[in-house]
């Protein structure tokens, strides 16, 4: 059924997510493409001569929001197609040379774009974002740009997250297409890339990187409250330590953020960073804590799973994202698991800039999955050997070379976010193989934050947590084996289900306790809490991830109806239990 968010209701075609959608990258030069586009879905990879309708980008055709309403198969492509004119003063008027760039957040799974018949660029991945240069393609005037995308969804070994084709239970409803914003900039030939910025918190520096199309000389500027505090000149390519006097550390207590400014040339980008670090280490009892600026910090955390009643994948606008972060805050929790899904990139801003630790799950891929394998350990305690490729849905060399290339790529597009604190590879043995070696890899690939390298079971011995889901049996501290020094972490608890009428995708109801009424769950979630969770955190529970952040299709254990217009405990018991989590 059609369920409306109240910012879908208000939906403006003509400005949809109008917000510049890289916030640690940004310029003045912006023309946003979303909108109203031609849409069609045929049975050849053929461009049709007639297209069907039309479509609102970025929202993919199966979600309400998009107008469409229908659900793209493995063996048709959906073509998307609009005019593009350059607007007045989009480009320089001193003549100097330029470029002209085509972004895309992320279309799902396998495009090509063409600009005026001219094929300028390609990509395979639902989840990044990719660019194209389309400056010797382009026209004075009226261009015609074309995007042609094919979807495999749960039938290839791609990257595909909770999508199924055959939706129900834990597996959502199958999704394509373009799904984060579309935009243009103009850019100089000579011009920033890309910016790592690395906090070194106990040197009270941040490592630069200016990341060129040549070879020259930036100027970094770093702010504090509008006021300059440092600046360096950083040769193009290489590594600078920018000192900051009186360092003021980031924390979600304590938000706080540096500006960056950096010039090349004629280029001139706009940033930030925060000063924190990551990292694991013993409290006071030599007990193994997750650290936050070198100091023990729980990580109260919710399951956030990213998908909207209306948009799908897509939040119905920048106001909509900020509503559930600032909401879970509210609620007194300090983490966000955002669960198989990579989000744009505005999202992680506003945990940045609102102080939410985010712990990023990679988006799993490979082929049909085990029951055994992924279903058996709800029930009962079961670890096998990740090596068992076949088992694990991994049999396929080429899958497992393009997880591990898009690992690496979505390590480099997070890097720069404040709020990210751990990364998580694998999720309950889906798509999973040889997750120790993924985790040294992903450590060795960003040294900065910590690993979680098989949440929920088929641990094996790696990363720096030690992750258990527990759903059906009654919680307990495991006994630690002799040499493992990792950090004991609940990934995933409670998963407690409340149906509210008029707020529900459909009549069914997945989840793993029901109850029928606010008050019966109120007082399930502080028993749950009081008897189990609480009095493990002295012996050495170091995090938390309630389920979940709202309901999603037939699950209804959300804190937050799949609408977002229902918190269905009272605010005041979240937050009390929340506060009881986190030992001062």
């Amino acid at each position: 059924m059609s369920l409306l968010t109240r910012w879908g209701a208000d939906l403006d075609p003509d400005a949809i997510l109008p917000e510049y959608p890289r916030p640690q990258l940004a310029r003045d030069s912006h023309l946003n493409l979303n909108g109203r586009w031609e849409y069609a879905i045929t049975g050849t990879e053929e461009e049709p001569e007639t297209y069907d309708g039309v479509i609102l980008v970025p929202f993919s055709p199966e979600s309400t929001l998009s107008g469409v309403g229908r659900q793209l198969l493995p063996d048709q492509t959906l073509w998307y197609r609009r005019a593009l004119t350059p607007p007045g003063g989009f480009l320089p008027a001193d003549g100097a040379p330029v470029r002209v760039l085509l972004h895309f957040g992320a279309v799902d799974q396998t495009c090509r774009v063409l600009l005026n018949g001219v094929e300028v660029g390609g990509h395979t991945g639902g989840y990044l974002p990719f660019t194209c240069d389309i400056t010797d393609a382009l026209r004075d005037g009226e261009n015609t740009l074309v995007v042609a995308v094919r979807d495999a969804s749960d039938t290839g070994h791609h990257a595909r997250g909770k999508q199924k084709l055959k939706r129900g239970g834990i597996w959502y409803t199958a999704q394509s297409g373009i799904w984060q914003s579309v935009w243009a900039e103009c850019v100089p030939a000579v011009h920033v890339e890309r910016l790592t910025l690395t906090p070194h918190l106990d040197e009270g520096c941040v490592e630069v990187t200016v990341h060129a199309t040549a070879a020259g000389d930036a100027r970094v500027e770093i702010l504090a409250a509008g006021t300059a505090v440092a600046r360096a000149v950083v040769p193009a390519g290489r590594p600078v330590r920018v000192p900051i006097p009186d360092v003021r550390p980031w924390s979600p207590e304590d938000p706080f953020l540096y500006d960056v400014t950096v010039e090349l040339g004629a280029d001139r980008v706009r940033s930030y960073v925060g000063m924190r670090s990551f990292s694991v280490g013993p409290d006071e009892n030599g007990v193994p804590r997750l650290l936050l600026n070198g100091r023990p910090y729980f990580h109260a955390g919710i399951l956030d799973q990213g998908y909207w009643s209306d948009g799908m994948y897509t939040a119905p606008s920048d106001e909509a994202m900020v509503h559930d972060i600032a909401t879970m805050k509210q609620l007194g929790f300090t983490m966000l698991r955002k669960h198989i899904k990579i989000e744009p990139l505005r999202w992680y801003y506003h945990c940045d800039r609102l102080g939410m630790l985010v712990w990023q799950d990679m988006v799993n891929g490979g082929g049909r999955y085990h029951p055994l394998v992924i279903t058996a350990p709800v029930l009962t305690p079961l670890r096998l050997g990740d090596r068992r490729h076949r088992w694990f849905g991994r049999a396929d060399a080429e899958g497992r070379a393009r997880f591990r290339a898009e690992l690496r790529d979505t390590v480099e597009h997070l890097r720069n976010v404040v709020s990210l604190a751990v990364w998580v590879p694998f999720n309950e043995g889906w798509g999973q193989f040889d997750a120790a070696r993924i985790a040294a890899e992903v450590a060795e690939l960003d040294p900065t934050r910590t690993v979680d390298h098989a949440s929920g079971w088929h641990d094996q011995g790696g990363g720096d947590l030690k992750s258990l889901h527990v759903y059906f049996r009654r919680f307990r501290v495991p006994r630690r084996r002799r040499g493992d020094r990792r950090v004991l972490v609940l990934s995933e608890y409670g998963g407690y289900n409340l149906r509210v009428d008029g707020h529900a995708f459909n009549d069914r109801d997945f989840g793993y306790r029901r109850y029928g009424s606010a008050g019966q769950l109120g007082e399930a979630f502080g028993r749950l809490h009081a008897e189990q969770v609480v009095p493990a955190i002295r012996r050495g529970l170091s995090a938390t991830v309630y389920t979940q952040l709202s309901d999603v299709e037939d699950e209804l254990n959300g804190l937050l109806t799949y609408d977002r217009e229902v918190l269905k405990l009272p605010a005041e018991l979240v937050r009390s239990v929340n506060a009881r989590l986190r030992p001062e």
